[in-house]
């Protein structure tokens, strides 16, 4: 019989510090731009109008995972979370489970590093605070990475309660205005996609943007005009030209396959990054199974050192 250590939402968090979260994240990209780490394409099981499923595989450093999680944009209105669901982790190499991780903590924590690790990447030289819009569980582990980070962090939310609950959470502001969380330097948009942030016009030259909420069908954070005249990056071309933003550039014909690059091929080196500190740069973010790979794998790292629950198999 074997114990399977189960990580709860506060053992996610207290392994995986956000920091460390940035930097496995990256190596996460980094092995799979090299072919070294592999993911299936994620699978969505609708049920709209409430939500989804998504059933998301990865394979890497000797593991296999497999996230069943949720997206319910509805449910904090009743008290419940949007994202919920499980993350089974795996040895690769005989197929014997090695961990079960809650899969909002692991969610956010990853989109959290992506957001932060894409505004490092392509955000400009020199570039002032970063703000963060959705001040929700995504939003505010977005906020805390930048936190870490060593960034003037504000928060904006439709709900100003949550914003002040957020920042005063992370060690973040709340920004006076909407127009002045949008203004700034580096914008991490984490909102339910069910309306545009960027419209017609509202970038402004050196921003950088990363816009983590528009992940599925019908979703969108920004104009497809504003696509047009930016600098276009995603997390994987394949998964995010189906979902989201990239799509609907895509279907308007102001975005081709040839303009986008993978945050992976920039930080490995294989692809161009920011050319000019006026360029404006938008990533535009789906969610990868490989992240939630990286940060299962930081976590089991840890097991040890934490008094976990476990189940036997």
């Amino acid at each position: 019989m074997t114990s399977i250590p189960v990580f709860g939402a506060a053992a996610v968090e207290a392994a995986v510090p956000p920091e460390r979260a940035v930097e496995v994240v990256r190596g996460a990209f980094l092995a799979y731009a090299r072919g070294e780490w592999t993911m299936p394409p994620k699978v969505y099981v609708p049920a709209y109008p409430a939500g989804d499923f998504r059933a998301m595989p990865a394979l890497g450093g000797g593991h296999a995972l497999l996230k069943w999680v949720t997206s319910f944009p509805g449910n904090p209105a009743v008290g419940l979370p949007t994202v919920t669901g499980l993350v089974l982790l795996s040895d690769a190499s005989n197929g014997m489970p090695k961990a079960v991780l809650d899969a909002g903590a692991v969610t956010a924590l990853r989109t959290g590093a992506a957001a932060v690790l894409a505004a490092e990447t392509l955000g400009r030289e020199g570039a002032g605070a970063a703000a963060v819009i959705g001040a929700g569980v995504n939003g505010r582990a977005a906020a805390r990475t930048f936190v870490a980070r060593g960034r003037d962090v504000m928060v904006w939310d439709i709900d100003p309660g949550r914003a002040e609950a957020t920042a005063a959470a992370v060690g973040a502001r709340v920004a006076t205005s909407r127009e002045e969380a949008l203004g700034a330097d580096v914008v991490v948009t984490v909102t339910p996609g069910h309306e545009v942030v960027f419209g017609r016009g509202s970038l402004q030259a050196g921003q950088h943007v990363s816009l983590m909420g528009a992940d599925g069908p019908g979703k969108s954070e920004i104009a497809v005009e504003e696509l047009a005249r930016v600098h276009v990056f995603c997390d994987d071309w394949d998964q995010a030209s189906h979902n989201g933003d990239l799509l609907h550039g895509i279907e308007a014909g102001v975005v081709s396959r040839e303009a986008v690059s993978e945050l992976g091929a920039v930080l490995k080196g294989a692809a161009e990054g920011r050319r000019s500190p006026t360029e404006i740069t938008v990533f535009d973010s789906t969610g990868l199974a490989i992240q939630d790979l990286a940060i299962a794998l930081a976590a089991v790292e840890r097991a040890g050192e934490l008094d976990l629950p476990t189940i036997s198999l």
